[in-house]
């Protein structure tokens, strides 16, 4: 699903037009990254958390020429569904093995 799509089915669903949904999911969006940029977590319940994480400098290799390559530390925004959430995608499905 795309933001587009996402902002179709809002539209829809909230009868807004697509210009007024498109500027409410900016604005959500925007502030979510607000937030993760000033280190804070942002935590939406019952579909989880967003929050910054720093990752050490390590070294990695290219798979096209096997070569070495340092990746420097640096910030990444990590995202951990809630409970509820992988409750409610793991509804109904059934994952090969289980009976």
């Amino acid at each position: 699903m795309t933001k587009a799509d996402l902002v179709d089915v809002i539209s829809q669903g909230t009868g807004l037009t697509k210009v007024e949904t498109q500027a409410v999911v900016d604005g959500f969006l925007a502030t979510i990254s607000y937030a993760l940029q000033q280190g804070e977590r942002v935590d939406l319940r019952g579909f989880g958390n967003f929050k910054v994480v720093r990752r050490q400098a390590r070294t990695a290799r290219n798979p096209s020429t096997n070569q070495a390559v340092h990746v420097p530390a640096h910030l990444a925004a990590v995202f951990k569904p809630s409970k509820d959430l992988k409750e409610f995608i793991n509804r109904d499905h059934k994952v090969d093995g289980d009976k």
